[in-house]
């Protein structure tokens, strides 16, 4: 059977946010039965600037394999996710795979935040308007019942925008403000979606009971919360440990400074099955850090494919 091409209307038409919560839980346990594996993602560079970023997984338990590359440059940036047959070796599926990788990152902290977050949590502070930021917002708001919102960004703008829309789209009261540390002020839940260089707000200002999910940064040289927020932080899960260690600036600082260690964070894979806690007390600080993972991109291909299949979406490759 040839191999299918699924195009990023069709991936938008048939995968919504309650599915890919459920899919990349799903990944999550996997990750820590054994029954799939995630290989960090690599960068290839030349002048421009321009990168090539490659990341695979194998999902045993799904019966498939693949991997997502991505290319890079000022103003453009292309996704492509490969999925394999792991019995035959043969490809599958070929999925442009811009908004598969919006879900999949929402995705991952709307797990983080059904485990870490308190049940009770209807306060959110976002800071960033980009498209990633829609989908963590979104995702927030599947796994908790969420009342108010607020949005920082640099550009009023952008927050009147990204306000005005994600209102409507999660049935809450989304409001821009002027100030970063405003956004991150009584707030149950604080999002981190952004492409700084520099942390966005002052650690200081959260508060007790606050869970954070950090998503913005996947290069070292960058970090969006300060040394303060990481050390006040009581819990610490990541994706993966070992591509944080690749990828994680946000925690250069804090390692720098001796405020945390990694043999002290936990794997969200470890907390979806029970091996670790959470959130130990209601007033606990708990932090996500997401750098994107292949094996939630293949996880939600596999689910991609399955819900193509069944409504013939899509169109066979010629090989």
């Amino acid at each position: 059977m040839a191999a299918l091409f699924i195009t990023e209307d069709e991936v938008r038409d048939l995968l919504d946010m309650e599915t890919a919560i459920e899919v990349v839980e799903q990944a999550f346990v996997a990750l820590a039965e054994g029954t799939a594996e995630n290989v960090p993602r690599a960068r290839a560079f030349a002048p421009g600037p321009f990168f090539l970023h490659t990341m695979s997984a194998t999902a045993d338990y799904l019966g498939v394999s693949g991997w997502k590359n991505y290319s890079s440059r000022p103003g453009h940036v292309e996704f492509l996710v490969g999925l394999y047959s792991i019995e035959t070796g043969k490809l599958i599926a070929l999925i442009e795979a811009d908004y598969l990788g919006q879900l999949r990152t929402g995705a991952a902290s709307g797990v983080a935040t059904d485990y870490m977050a308190r049940p009770d949590s209807k306060v959110v502070g976002v800071f960033g308007t980009g498209k990633q930021a829609r989908t963590q917002l979104k995702a927030v708001c599947e796994t908790r019942k969420i009342d108010y919102v607020e949005v920082y960004s640099r550009n009023d703008e952008n927050r009147r925008r990204f306000a005005d829309e994600m209102s409507e789209l999660c049935n809450t009261e989304v409001e821009p403000v002027h100030a970063p540390d405003t956004a991150a002020t009584e707030k149950d839940i604080v999002i981190t979606a952004t492409s700084s260089s520099a942390p966005v707000f002052d650690g200081r200002v959260l508060d007790e009971g606050t869970h954070l999910n950090v998503v913005g940064s996947n290069f070292l040289q960058k970090a969006e919360i300060d040394v303060t927020t990481v050390r006040r932080a009581d819990v610490i899960a990541c994706d993966s440990i070992a591509q944080c260690q690749l990828e994680a600036g946000d925690f250069s600082a804090a390692l720098t400074e001796h405020a945390i260690d990694w043999p002290l964070m936990h794997e969200l894979s470890a907390i979806v099955t029970g091996r670790n806690t959470g959130r130990p007390q209601k007033d606990s600080v708990t932090l996500f850090k997401s750098t994107g993972l292949a094996i939630e991109d293949v996880a939600l291909a596999a689910k991609l494919v399955d819900l193509a299949t069944k409504e013939r979406i899509g169109k066979p490759l010629p090989f």
